[in-house]
């Protein structure tokens, strides 16, 4: 492994402040380059004096010097991206550029000194399949183009597509990790993100708002050990030139979630089901399941998540 920093791009963010966190604590030197977004700088307030981190306040396309930085870079995660059904929905045009954009930059970096990458896309670029579980390998059905909500699937999914054209054309030594639903302190439900968003309705006292007839199905996967499979994955030479799903296999429908927050909470809030006409504008389409199967994660790292959706709450409940 190449001497130097590791860059992390929406470092400050949910996940990538975990990460860096992480990091840091195994020794690294880590180079954070966010714009504050939606990322924010209390969420690295833990470690903002730290000797071995350096905060680059900026985009990724917009960041002086960035090309230098990765030929300098041991490794890049990046996870700066658009996030968030809500701003998926009110934002389309900032979504599809922004994903497309950054993640451009970040390639055309690494090619220069070969630095190795990896690239956080998602479990929506399964898109509308029905399998009971969702492989790497399998097609993708994607929604028709007059739903809004599928352009964020797409974005990423040509993020996908140029992340492994720079891998075989040109020798970027590039992963894809597509993440399934991941969840833990810091996490915000400002974006649509709905455990934070049952946990913070459930300690006002509800209602606990589920939005459809509350059958979907979703699998959630504690921040720790998605941080713990990125960090393994950068470790495994063979994950390159891979996707790989990153998430649990715990699956729930979100009123048994509802309900199990009630529970971990000890409250009485009603559980109110709200049609999805009222709950979002026109644009929107939901899946009826979202299970990975993460057989591949574990046979080349030697790690699959651990926590299942009971601990998951109680730990995101707790605070961490």
């Amino acid at each position: 492994m190449q001497q130097g920093p590791v860059v992390v791009t929406g470092g400050a963010g949910f996940i990538g402040s975990h990460l860096v966190e992480r990091l840091l604590a195994d020794g690294e030197s880590v180079v954070v380059v966010d714009d504050f977004s939606t990322g924010r700088r209390s969420n690295l307030a833990d470690v903002a004096d730290h000797p071995r981190l350096r905060i680059i306040e900026a985009t990724v396309s917009g960041c002086a010097g960035f090309a230098a930085l990765v030929a300098e870079a041991s490794y890049v995660f990046h996870l700066a991206a658009a996030v968030g059904v809500e701003l998926v929905l009110d934002a389309p045009i900032r979504t599809i550029q922004t994903n497309l954009r950054e993640t451009e930059v970040v390639l055309a970096a690494a090619e220069l000194r070969k630095t190795p990458v990896l690239i956080t896309s998602t479990s929506e670029v399964y898109g509308r399949s029905d399998k009971p579980w969702f492989a790497e390998e399998d097609d993708l059905v994607i929604g028709s183009p007059s739903l809004s909500r599928w352009s964020y699937a797409c974005s990423k999914l040509l993020d996908e597509f140029l992340a492994l054209a720079f891998f075989r054309e040109r020798g970027v030594p590039v992963t894809v990790a597509r993440l399934f639903n991941i969840v833990g302190a810091r996490q915000t439900g400002q974006y649509g993100m709905v455990l934070p968003r049952f946990l913070e309705a459930a300690r006002r006292g509800g209602p606990i708002r589920v939005f459809g007839d509350g059958s979907q199905t979703r699998c959630f996967c504690h921040v720790r050990d998605c941080v713990e499979s990125l960090v393994r994955i950068r470790a495994c030479d063979a994950a390159r030139g891979e996707v790989i799903n990153i998430g649990h296999d715990d699956e729930v429908t979100m009123l048994a979630l509802a309900e199990l927050v009630k529970r971990t909470v000890g409250t009485a809030a009603e559980i109110e089901r709200v049609p999805y006409q009222l709950a979002y504008r026109p644009g929107f389409q939901d899946m009826p399941r979202r299970r990975p199967d993460v057989r591949k994660l574990e046979r080349l790292v030697g790690f699959r998540p651990s926590a299942g959706i009971a601990e998951v709450v109680r730990l995101v409940a707790s605070g961490n």
